[in-house]
């Protein structure tokens, strides 16, 4: 019987995502020091945990992290990479947050 301990490429993935909930939450939160510290530390960018269903970068266009949203794409953050069951992006989420923009600027 094998643990998560005895597989290296587990742990390897468990170690990519590992602090990803910590840095979705600092994405929410604005704060892009710790959202700097989490990719320096190796955390995948494109990792899509069976909680949320959703990337960092997806996350930072939804709470309108547009300053963290460049530096994930700089980072290599895939704008393509379809959102959990459904066949949104990041892309159609940026397009579906402008048009709410534009609609609230015309009020």
């Amino acid at each position: 019987m094998y643990s998560w301990s005895d597989c290296e490429s587990c742990r390897r993935t468990l170690m990519l995502a590992g602090d990803w909930k910590d840095m979705i939450y600092a994405i929410r939160d604005g704060d892009l020091e710790l959202v700097k510290y989490h990719i320096n530390q190796g955390v995948n960018l494109n990792y899509q945990h069976p909680e949320f269903m959703t990337t960092a970068l997806v996350e930072s266009i939804v709470y309108d992290r547009i300053y963290i949203a460049q530096l994930l794409l700089k980072s290599g953050a895939d704008p393509n990479l379809k959102i959990g069951f459904s066949s949104d992006t990041a892309l159609s989420e940026a397009k579906k947050a402008s048009k709410k923009i534009a609609r609230f600027r015309k009020i």
